[in-house]
């Protein structure tokens, strides 16, 4: 019984190490090619140019809370890839038979926008492992931090925090406030789907999400939350000019 079980960790283990060389070299290929046509550290200064680039000393705490406990929760605890993350996600995928957790890490979230296409498959995954390995290499958390939040999409043509924060708001991101913050925070995950001016109720509902996990991490408490979420009104909280 003892040499067929063993026989069986030895086969799962060939397996496991031929998908992990598979996945290596699909990968590694994937990002390959896309650095032949701009390297990585052109493509970060390329987002550090803007002319509206806000570094991380000029992001407010509270937006930073916000989007730690939405995005990566353990962003400064985990390198480049979080496999407790990977593993929570294909367990929440599996028992609710859907795929909407992907478990990448912001680091990732930086690779796919700055390096790659948004188009969803396979071997983009599998790259973003290498370029966020690349990135971390290179940059420290907090400068990849503002990396990400000054390459995502908020919807509405806003590409960067600081376009969301005057477009939505009128006022620079130094200067959200806690419904500001938590509102932008929930944005990037699906901006056609949660920009406030497109679909002010899935806004809020998304808004709710990132309150209640800045709860969870302790950022906030939940008078704090509570406060938000009844008397927080999308609309009207916007800047009139918004489109």
């Amino acid at each position: 019984m003892k040499k067929v079980i063993k026989k069986i960790l030895l086969i799962l283990l060939f397996i496991i190490i031929i998908i992990s060389s598979i996945v290596a070299i699909i990968g590694y290929s994937y990002y390959s090619k896309a650095l032949k046509e701009k390297p990585l550290l052109e493509r970060v200064e390329s987002v550090r140019n803007k002319e509206h680039f806000v570094p991380y000393s000029q992001l407010p705490k509270i937006y930073i809370d916000a989007v730690i406990s939405t995005e990566d929760r353990r962003f400064y605890e985990h390198g480049s890839v979080d496999f407790i993350a990977i593993a929570r996600a294909f367990y929440t995928n599996i028992r609710d038979k859907e795929f909407d957790e992907g478990g990448s890490t912001i680091t990732q979230q930086v690779a796919k926008n700055i390096v790659f296409t948004q188009d969803k498959n396979i071997a983009r995954k599998f790259g973003e492992i290498f370029a966020a390995y690349e990135l971390e290499k290179n940059y420290s958390k907090d400068e990849i931090l503002a990396l990400y939040v000054n390459s995502s999409y908020f919807g509405d043509g806003y590409y960067s925090i600081y376009d969301a924060s005057m477009g939505y708001y009128g006022k620079e991101p130094k200067d959200l406030n806690l419904n500001e913050a938590s509102m932008l925070a929930g944005i990037p995950n699906a901006p056609s789907i949660y920009s406030p001016t497109v679909n002010p109720t899935l806004a809020k509902q998304r808004q709710t999400q990132v309150l209640n996990k800045m709860v969870g991490e302790r950022y906030i408490t939940q008078a704090e939350a509570d406060e938000i979420i009844k008397n927080g009104i999308v609309q009207d909280s916007l800047k009139k000019s918004s489109k």
